[in-house]
């Protein structure tokens, strides 16, 4: 164990800069079935100094799903950068993995919120997880979200 001077208490929440914040919310609440905590905006040397966009302001909502919160952000008149655009193969992605009950369901639903499942599911064959079904599924900004779907006998 490494000496520190410090400690990691808890993963807060997780979050994703989207292109809509109405369309991200209704995709968490409507399809995936979040709850809406709140919702805010933030612009000036704060969000700056925290986020690095120069000349920007943000429309943020917090929902929460199984006990953990997701911070979905839309970023306006951000200072431009070069494209930035990600696939949840490449290097410095990131993505949030679920487990749900039925990951065909799941799938269906996010569909008419623009999401799309990279392949076809596939079912982890030996080890710890054996038996349960995964795929990702990504959204029209490039988000990604692992679905899992345990073997009934995990549950």
């Amino acid at each position: 164990m490494a000496n520190r001077s410090f400690e990691v208490h808890a993963v807060d929440h997780v979050g994703f800069a989207v292109p809509s914040l109405d369309d991200a919310t209704r995709f968490w609440t409507q399809a995936l079935g979040a709850t809406l905590v709140r919702t805010g905006q933030m612009s000036g040397h704060f969000l700056e100094q925290v986020t690095g966009a120069r000349d920007a302001s943000v429309r943020m909502a917090i929902v929460e799903m199984a006990g953990r919160r997701i911070e979905l952000l839309e970023y306006e008149h951000a200072a431009p950068q070069d494209d930035l655009s990600s696939r949840p193969y490449d290097a410095g992605a990131l993505h949030l993995a679920i487990q749900v009950s039925d990951i065909d369901a799941v799938i269906e639903a996010v569909r008419d919120h623009g999401w799309h499942p990279q392949g076809l599911t596939q079912t982890i064959d030996a080890g710890e997880r054996a038996g349960t079904r995964v795929m990702y599924i990504v959204g029209p900004a490039g988000s990604a979200i692992e679905l899992m779907q345990p073997p009934r006998r995990h549950r």
